[in-house]
């Protein structure tokens, strides 16, 4: 009988292809996005140093969401996490979709990150 790999070892192995060429640096630092079943959770990271510089996520009070598992969600965060990487003085990132597919909420978070000044 052939058994089926799950969706998260899919998404899983997708990300460990997708993290040998993408890496994070002091000038340019890896924001990397992870989304559960009822939130999503960004952090920028200097992989250089392995060290966490700006995270945010749909459990942050300050976004004051009442769902957090929409669409609109994800744009509330990618807004909130473009502020304070900007507050931080980070201006370019290198955007890590955690081996989710871009599109929906994903692409969502992205986009709104750039409309709040981030480049990537």
């Amino acid at each position: 009988m052939v058994s089926k790999q799950s969706r998260k070892e899919i998404r899983v192995e997708k990300h460990r292809r997708q993290r040998k060429n993408i890496n994070g640096t002091a000038e340019r630092p890896r924001m990397s996005v992870f989304r559960s079943d009822k939130h999503m959770y960004v952090q920028i990271i200097d992989d250089t140093v392995g060290k966490t510089l700006v995270s945010a996520s749909t459990l942050t009070k300050d976004l004051g969401l009442e769902k957090t598992n929409d669409v609109a969600a994800a744009k509330a965060l990618g807004e909130y996490i473009g502020k304070k990487a900007l507050e931080a003085g980070i201006t370019e990132v290198v955007y890590d979709r955690g081996g989710f597919v871009y599109h929906g909420k994903i692409q969502a978070l992205a986009d709104a990150a750039r409309e709040a000044g981030l480049k990537f």
